[in-house]
């Protein structure tokens, strides 16, 4: 309720100001909206392609979902850019070695693995 009081008054204040700073942030506001449409539509741009080709490029329907899911004013295709990034250069680090293939930890122990020292008795003897 205080942020819609606060975009309120601003308005108001710039009004008043006169009428040249009043065209001022209406063309700044129709500049933000119309930039907001476009990148809207060049997300539905990307929405319109197949999974394969989504794959492509490094996306999937679940980072458009996201994409989606950001407000308004904010732009979608930064979100899907960062993404297909982020996959990028995981990629890269995997193929040129800097890392090596996620591995499931072994169940058996190590060869200087001592057991814990204890107070009670073991049930089976080793």
């Amino acid at each position: 309720m205080f942020t819609v009081l606060k975009i309120l008054s601003d308005t108001v204040s710039i009004l008043a100001t006169g009428p040249a700073s009043a065209l001022a942030f209406l063309g700044r506001a129709f500049r933000l909206l119309a930039r907001a449409a476009k990148n809207r539509h060049d997300a539905a741009l990307l929405a319109s392609l197949d999974d394969r080709m989504l794959s492509d490029i490094g996306l999937t329907r679940s980072d458009l979902r996201d994409a989606y899911a950001e407000p308004l004013w904010r732009d979608p295709t930064s979100v899907l850019a960062n993404r297909a990034a982020e996959r990028r250069a995981n990629r890269r680090r995997f193929v040129f070695g800097m890392t090596r293939a996620p591995m499931s930890p072994s169940i058996v122990p190590d060869k200087g693995f001592k057991r814990p020292v204890t107070h009670r008795p073991a049930r089976y003897a080793l």
